[in-house]
């Protein structure tokens, strides 16, 4: 059976490029006698806001969508994505990184031939040197820090693993082979923040029972990272399908951030959930 989810932030109103995911993965379990599922990543406290995610199931049922119950709500799930950590922890996958993003920029900038990833300037590795006796004192004494993937020994253990079938399947592309190197040593949980979007994600799918992931192309590069967490958690690999993204009329792609018109702001100029749906290519 075909499961597919829809994973909005509750940190803004959903605009027309949320509408089309949601559509997008519904319409293919509803074509398949499938699941759909609807999950709320809120685990960013400091911009998640409860209004937001009342307005996504209002939005959502406007639009005619239905989904099984109960919504699986990120902040409420620490504990798996603690449980994740200490499974990587005991591979000796994981360090404490004490820089602050502004000790990490500014190192960045001092070094003119440092690698970019797909997210930006790539960690230069500056903690993974420190000592087991340096990490604990530093962590005694309350520094904060985050957690770090140490991503070549983690891929060299999926490779030694899987050979060549170190890969993700999406429906678009066919066989990946899987690269995680490009983001250098993902952080995946912070002080404030107890899991990362890479680490969240892939937990949740997997506990989920999520069979194929359908999302925006601009998180294609972002699947590398998660299918090596699949292989070194022993989950499950879902298939992939990284559809098309919604622009503005110069070609932007539309994001919350930058302001784009919500639902809520065409539905009060008079849109209808029909012609959302012709609008987007749903009729």
């Amino acid at each position: 059976m075909t499961v597919t989810r829809f994973a909005p932030s509750p940190s803004g109103h959903l605009h027309l490029g949320h509408a089309y995911s949601a559509l997008f993965a519904e319409a293919i379990t509803r074509a398949r006698g499938g699941r759909f599922l609807l999950r709320i990543e809120d685990i960013d406290a400091g911009r998640c806001r409860p209004e937001f995610e009342e307005a996504i199931y209002q939005d959502l049922a406007w639009l005619g969508l239905r989904w099984e119950e109960p919504v699986r709500r990120q902040s409420e799930n620490f504990a798996d994505y603690q449980s994740a950590l200490d499974r990587l922890d005991a591979q000796d996958l994981l360090y404490p990184c004490f820089c602050t993003r502004k000790q990490i920029r500014a190192e960045i900038a001092d070094s003119p031939s440092a690698p970019h990833g797909p997210d930006g300037p790539v960690y230069p590795g500056t903690c993974r040197g420190l000592s087991a006796a340096e990490q604990r004192a530093r962590a005694d004494a309350g520094d904060g820090f985050a957690l770090r993937l140490k991503t070549d020994r983690a891929a060299a253990l999926a490779r030694g693993n899987l050979g060549d079938a170190f890969a993700f399947h999406d429906r678009e592309r066919g066989e990946v082979p899987c690269d995680p190197s490009p983001f250098g040593d993902v952080v995946l949980a912070r002080k404030d923040v107890p899991t990362s979007y890479h680490l969240a994600v892939t937990v949740d799918d997997a506990l989920q029972g999520v069979t194929l992931v359908t999302r925006g192309a601009d998180l294609f590069e972002a699947t590398h990272v998660q299918r090596l967490l699949q292989v070194l958690l022993g989950l499950p690999a879902p298939h992939y399908h990284h559809h098309r993204l919604i622009t503005d009329d110069a070609g932007k792609r539309l994001a919350t951030r930058d302001k784009a018109a919500s639902l809520r702001s065409l539905r009060a100029e008079g849109a209808t959930p029909l012609s959302i749906r012709q609008r987007l290519g749903f009729d």
